[in-house]
């Protein structure tokens, strides 16, 4: 079929040919460290439940097993990084550490104290969390969970933790340590701008490409993100300084806090009884992002190199070996220390030379187009481009210091897209003329050029089905040339979207919606601001006390110049409405009506009620599936 996805052009090929031949010297080291320790896996790596849903799947990943020869439709680097991502299951990193790997994105870590497990990094899922424990149970014993560590703020290393932890452990005060800083990250990151950042995600992490070699691959930084339900328990324990030191378990940790690396709030740490040290998300085996495509603030490229090099000069001496919350360790004290020096001068190359060459005033894309690495990193395997990438790197750093702008008055109030699409369309000759050029462009594999060219008719006019056709054939041969997971699976995504228009959905389907379950009140609250519509609003004034039955607390919330306030406590002006925080989150995502709630009892006290009937017009509900690849 003519939308069926289409083989490797020669210019692709070529292409792969051409980067096989600049590739680092294989040794086999990786592949031998990512396999040792193994202890066993679930069958077929595939977690489902009692009713057969599946949360996670390994076996759609088979025909990336060792020894198969790379598909034409992959980038060979990529692919290589493909199979040392397919390995899956429970490891022995030191006896008395463990780690399931290939469970999720994430790795989860296991280890065992006088009594019981710390759990490092529960995963994004319950499921595949419950999953992981069950295996360490299987293979180390029955032993309940004693304590919590999350090492960041992003929700590949807090959204499972449902599965290994209960409601009786919360209630009897369970030990959850993070980072200080931890949960207004989280809330920042992953609710207030949860909507958007995770219909992107489904681009960068290939959520609805099929699993084969013209699709999903590998993210690079893991498999791919699992799908079951997201939790967030808030930590009882914050890390606030370095060198802090706490005993779970009978184990001892030395804390390292990272702010401002690889996520707002993060921490490395060291476990002196097993000479291991975590990086936590600071070192992996790639190149990170300093801007992920997703969406997320930029990160701090400088901050980030001085915290590796603290943590070498922490620990180096006494690390054994080096673990983090993805891909495989290293052992041995001088590897480990080689491995921190390359990474830490792999994040401060790139803020150092954008910068030098921004102040010649080169702009942020010539910038990423003009900078390469120095020999001695482009000869490690992990500093390649598998997740984030050299170019959208440099991009990043040039707008942590000098914004969006890159200082040409000609950008400094360009028209939209749609408008933008219009004139150059017009400009072309018309829709047919802008085709054949791009066309041309293609058939030289110029894929680059096809792909800005035609976007330009793609939002000029959407339902030009010769556009759509093209822009995708485009995009998808972009997609198999890429080194980095998630930009194959970005233009993968943005192919098929354009070759399978979704029809619109009856009922938004809302992201973050299951996170916010779990939000102390006043985290709520603080979300429900950005879903206020301005110009809906407008010159409305209220004022209204929100008694959540659930927790005890009262707020007083106002609307004033069309944003929304709260704080603790109840205003004296102003009516009460009575519910729980559960209930609130259904009303303002619209499983439940005002009036269902005040019938049954869920939501009490009249005047309140109309109040808040006020309050729930004025609130956006966000439409998940929004359109990414046209208007």
């Amino acid at each position: 079929m003519a939308d069926d996805p289409k083989p490797a052009t020669a210019a692709t090929q070529r292409a792969h040919a051409a980067l096989a031949a600049r590739l680092p010297a294989e040794t086999g080291e990786d592949f031998a460290d990512a396999r040792r320790g193994f202890i066993g896996s679930v069958p077929d790596g595939k977690i489902v439940d009692a009713e057969g849903r599946v949360f996670w799947n390994m076996g759609a990943f088979a025909f990336e097993q060792a020894g198969a020869p790379c598909p034409p439709t992959v980038n060979p680097s990529l692919w290589r990084q493909a199979q040392l991502n397919s390995l899956h299951g429970l490891f022995e990193v030191t006896p008395g550490l463990y780690q399931v790997r290939g469970f999720d994105i994430s790795n989860i870590t296991f280890i065992e104290g006088d009594e019981g497990y710390i759990v490092v990094d529960p995963l994004i899922s319950s499921e595949t969390a419950a999953a992981a424990l069950a295996l360490l149970r299987r293979h180390r014993g029955d032993r309940p969970v004693k304590a919590v560590i999350y090492t960041h703020s992003h929700v590949d290393h807090y959204g499972g933790v449902r599965g290994v932890i209960s409601d009786a452990d919360i209630a009897a005060g369970l030990t959850i340590v993070a980072p200080g800083g931890f949960l207004d990250a989280a809330v920042s990151e992953n609710v207030l701008a949860g909507n958007v950042m995770s219909r992107r995600a489904t681009y960068m992490y290939g959520a609805l490409l099929p699993r084969d070699a013209t699709g999903h691959v590998d993210a690079g930084l893991g498999k791919t993100v699992s799908m079951g339900a997201i939790s967030l328990v808030p930590p009882t324990v914050s890390i606030a300084r370095t060198g802090e030191r706490l005993t779970l378990d009978g184990v001892e940790i030395v804390f390292q806090v990272t702010p401002d690396t690889e996520a707002p709030a993060e921490m490395n740490f060291f476990f002196p009884k097993f000479g291991a040290l975590c990086m936590a998300e600071n070192c992996s085996c790639h190149l990170h992002n300093l801007y992920t495509p997703r969406g997320a603030q930029v990160r701090d490229a400088k901050a980030w190199s001085f915290y590796i090099d603290e943590a070498r000069r922490m620990f180096g001496a006494d690390t054994r070996v080096l673990f983090a919350s993805h891909h495989w360790p290293r052992w041995g004290a001088d590897r480990a220390d080689a491995f921190l020096r390359k990474q830490r001068d792999l994040y401060k190359f790139i803020h150092d030379q954008t910068l030098r060459l921004a102040n010649h005033g080169l702009t942020p894309t010539e910038i990423a187009e003009e900078i390469a690495l120095p020999p001695t990193l482009a000869a490690e395997w992990h500093t390649r481009d598998y997740y984030g990438t050299l170019n959208h790197n440099a991009k990043a750093v040039y707008q942590r210091y000098l914004g969006w702008f890159d200082g040409n008055p000609a950008n400094l109030h360009r028209l939209p897209p749609v408008e933008t699409g219009r004139r150059y369309v017009a400009l072309a000759g018309g829709a047919q003329a802008l085709l054949d050029q791009a066309r041309e462009a293609f058939d030289a594999g110029d894929y680059r050029w096809v792909a800005e060219l035609v976007n330009h008719l793609v939002f000029a006019d959407p339902a030009n089905a010769e556009a759509r056709a093209l822009q995708a054939d485009a995009l998808e041969q972009l997609g198999y040339q890429a080194e980095s997971g998630p930009w194959r699976a970005f233009y993968l995504t943005g192919a098929m979207e354009l070759r399978y228009p979704r029809p619109p959905a009856a009922q938004p389907r809302q992201g973050a919606a299951g996170q916010l379950r779990t939000l102390p009140a006043d985290s709520l609250l603080d979300s429900l601001s950005v879903r206020l519509n301005g110009p809906k609003a407008g010159a409305t004034a209220l004022g209204l006390n929100l008694a959540f039955s659930d927790t005890g607390e009262t707020f007083a919330v106002s609307v004033e110049n069309a944003v929304l306030h709260h704080r603790a406590g109840a205003a004296a002006d102003a009516p009460t409405a009575s519910l729980s925080r559960a209930t609130l989150i259904d009303l303002v995502i619209g499983l439940t009506t005002l009036e269902a709630a005040l019938a049954d009892g869920a939501v009490t006290g009249a005047q309140g009620a109309v109040a808040l009937r006020t309050l729930l017009a004025l609130l956006d509900r966000f439409d998940f599936w929004f359109e990414i690849i046209a208007p």
